[in-house]
Parts: C-alpha cells; sequence; structure tokens
C-alpha cells in the first residue's frame, strides 16, 4: 500500500526525474532533427563522398522527411534524392550514441562516422568516442530504444 508520505515523495521526486531525462519525457519528437534545416544545413552525401563535413547551400535543396536539406552541390543534391535512405543519418539525425543510451541529442556536425555505410552523428567530440569503443553495441541499443525515445 502507498503511504500519503511514499505518495508525496514521488511527486516531488518527478521534476527532478525529468531534469535528468528531458528528451525521454517529451511527446513524440521529429525524425529530423533542426527542422526545418535537417543536420544543421550539412550535406549529408558530402560524409560519405568527401568524408568530413561540409556545409550545404540553399540553392541546392531537396524536401525530404519532412526536412530541407542542404547541399554543397546539384550533383550532392541529385545523388541524396536518388536514395535518400542511403545518406540520411541513422536515428533521425540525433546523436547515434544517445539513442544507444535511450534518450535524444542534438549533434554536432564534426561529430560523426560513417560505419557499414550508413551514417551516425554524434553529439560531440566526447560521445564520438564513447561511440566507437562498440560501434555494433551502440547500433543495437540504439534501434532497441528508437521507438521508445521517440514518444
Amino acid at each position: 500500500m502507498l503511504t500519503r508520505r511514499a505518495a508525496l515523495g514521488l511527486f516531488a521526486a518527478a521534476p527532478a526525474a525529468l531534469t535528468l531525462a528531458p528528451h525521454a519525457a517529451l511527446a513524440r519528437e521529429p525524425e529530423v532533427f533542426q527542422n526545418p534545416n535537417a543536420i544543421n544545413g550539412y550535406d549529408p552525401v558530402a560524409y560519405f563522398t568527401d568524408g568530413k563535413p561540409v556545409k550545404g547551400n540553399s540553392a541546392h535543396k531537396v524536401s525530404w522527411n519532412g526536412a530541407d536539406w542542404h547541399f554543397a552541390s546539384a550533383e550532392n543534391a541529385k545523388t541524396f534524392k536518388a536514395a535518400p535512405e542511403t545518406y540520411a543519418p541513422v536515428f533521425g539525425g540525433y546523436c547515434a550514441y544517445a539513442a544507444s543510451k535511450g534518450y535524444l541529442a542534438p549533434t554536432k556536425p564534426e561529430a560523426w562516422t560513417v560505419y557499414e555505410g550508413k551514417l551516425y552523428l554524434n553529439a560531440n567530440l566526447r560521445a564520438r568516442e564513447l561511440w566507437l569503443q562498440d560501434i555494433p553495441g551502440n547500433i543495437a541499443k540504439g534501434h532497441a530504444n528508437w521507438p521508445a525515445v521517440l514518444g
């Protein structure tokens, strides 16, 4: 039986729990972070072709999955348009390491990995370091957590 004191304790603890994991408590988040400009306006194809983050240009824009994707060139936009699932980051552009831990976090363009033909973004270089320690395990955990972290 739940006593009045225990019930009040649970209510008092609730705000603290929401502070520790704010994204997990939110209603359904968008599938692609940073709408309307996906992945902070960086060119997702460039991670594969140039091996680095390259800022996109709104002159080369493709609308897909509820967001505008910017590209460094018309060729990259065309490449993405032909197969967006190939180039769009896994976990909707949210931090892949955070997804493996069960929450959402925004990403930084320089914290990235292409692994087995898929793009994974991270919140910062430290999150990327932790991600790299067990990529297959983190991917599996992220996919297991993914539906729940969206709401």
